[in-house]
């Protein structure tokens, strides 16, 4: 292993989209040194233009910090930088910690903490909840599965990044599990959020005083009332992609049927997303979905 090249190791942050750019202006915020690496020149200049240091690759970010954070998509671009060309693993040092903020299958984690343990490295599985806004903020939702000592080590900068920190225990894989349990459900909420008020429409209701009883009555949910509001308004800017709920419920989906479940409503829910992404909504944000729920009601007269 190489040795690192600071004497006090800044933390690393691989993947600066919506989420991981939210988490590195709120760890410089809190004083942290923070170095970025992302394939988007674009996405690192907004860290760096709060502070933070750029790395030409993945190997040379591990060199430089101690606690490295992976936010990237999904398990083949974890894959990819951990341990492909100029990765991560080719960084590593004694004080390297890496933290796996993806949401991802829980067999794909585990996979990344084994060959991280084969280099002496402790692996933190941490799927991220909530948004860019409560990401900057600091409030977002953290899952967390690390030993003990691990979680003790970095618990300060946990805890700068969330203040909705739940710790799962010490078995890697329980962070993926809670985390596609939480957007399944998620993904059903939207869904019938988003049915709902497609139907509300299609009978003539005023759709913004619709949703005002959504929000004051039994059927409120989060997500609901935080993608309607800005669907009703047309802004379908992405702060999630539809993509990423059709990804996580097929990945959720898929966790239930390796264990031999086929949970009803949040297969239905996966085959919306899928049916959103194949109508051209991959895009735009998940709030698209109530675009799809108009047309799919339009297509029943």
């Amino acid at each position: 292993m190489a040795s690192p090249e600071t004497g006090s190791a800044p933390i690393g942050l691989v993947g600066v989209g919506n989420m991981g750019s939210a988490m590195a202006l709120r760890l410089l915020e809190c004083g942290h040194r923070v170095v970025v690496r992302d394939l988007r020149p674009q996405a690192e200049a907004v860290a760096m233009a709060r502070g933070a240091s750029h790395a030409p690759d993945c190997a040379t970010l591990a060199r430089r910090c101690g606690l490295l954070i992976v936010a990237v998509v999904d398990a083949t671009q974890c894959d990819s930088v951990l341990f492909g060309a100029h990765g991560v693993r080719e960084g590593l040092h004694a004080e390297s910690t890496v933290m796996v903020c993806s949401t991802i299958a829980p067999r794909d984690v585990e996979s990344l903490a084994a060959r991280l343990h084969q280099e002496r490295v402790a692996c933190i599985d941490a799927p991220m909840s909530g948004g860019p806004a409560r990401a900057r903020d600091g409030t977002m939702s953290l899952m967390v599965a690390c030993d003990d000592a691990v979680f003790a080590a970095h618990e300060g900068v946990l805890r700068a990044l969330s203040s909705r920190l739940v710790r799962l225990g010490p078995r890697i894989g329980d962070g993926a599990r809670t985390k596609l349990v939480n957007n399944l459900l998620a993904g059903v909420n939207l869904a019938a959020a988003a049915e709902a008020m497609a139907l509300a429409e299609r009978l003539g209701l005023d759709a913004r005083r619709t949703l005002q009883v959504f929000e004051q009555s039994s059927a409120q949910s989060w997500i609901g009332s935080d993608r309607l509001a800005r669907a009703l308004a047309g802004d379908f800017e992405p702060r999630a992609h539809t993509s990423l709920l059709a990804k996580d419920t097929a990945l959720a989906v898929a966790m239930a049927g390796a264990a031999g479940l086929r949970p009803t409503l949040g297969a239905a829910a996966q085959q919306l997303f899928a049916q959103a992404c194949d109508q051209g909504l991959a895009s735009l944000d998940d709030a698209s979905l109530l675009t799809l729920m108009r047309r799919r009601f339009a297509a029943d007269r």
